[in-house]
């Protein structure tokens, strides 16, 4: 592993990358100019995190109309509906902010279809 320009190695920062997701990953991005594996895991964790912060907007906006437009039995069902949904999301999420971290600290470079070809396009 090799070291990258903050003083971490790679896998480390790489890692990084995902922690906080937007966050750390606009930081990272910013902050390392040379590094092709943070960089690209940056620009990943910016896109994967990004789509999520999408989708759940939306899923919010679509559980607050219908509970405001519809209501009653068919308002209730349609937000359960999307409630379990939300926790599949967050379930997922989670599971792939784990998966990302350690497959990055082990130095690999894991691509997520769609994410990581706009992340190749940001580096």
């Amino acid at each position: 592993m090799s070291e990258t320009s903050s003083g971490l190695d790679e896998n480390i920062a790489g890692a990084l990358a995902y922690l906080l997701g937007l966050i750390t990953g606009i930081i990272l991005l910013l902050i390392e100019k040379d590094n092709e594996f943070v960089r690209f895991h940056a620009a990943q964790s910016i896109v994967v995190f990004a789509a999520i912060f999408v989708i759940n907007i939306i899923l919010s906006v679509i559980s607050g109309g219908i509970a405001l437009g519809v209501g009653g039995l068919v308002s209730g069902v349609i937000s359960m509906i999307i409630g379990l949904l939300s926790l599949l999301i967050m379930l997922i999420t989670f599971i792939l902010w784990v998966y990302l971290m350690f497959t990055a600290y082990k130095g690999n470079k894991t691509r997520i279809p769609v994410a990581a070809g706009i992340a190749d396009d940001l580096v």
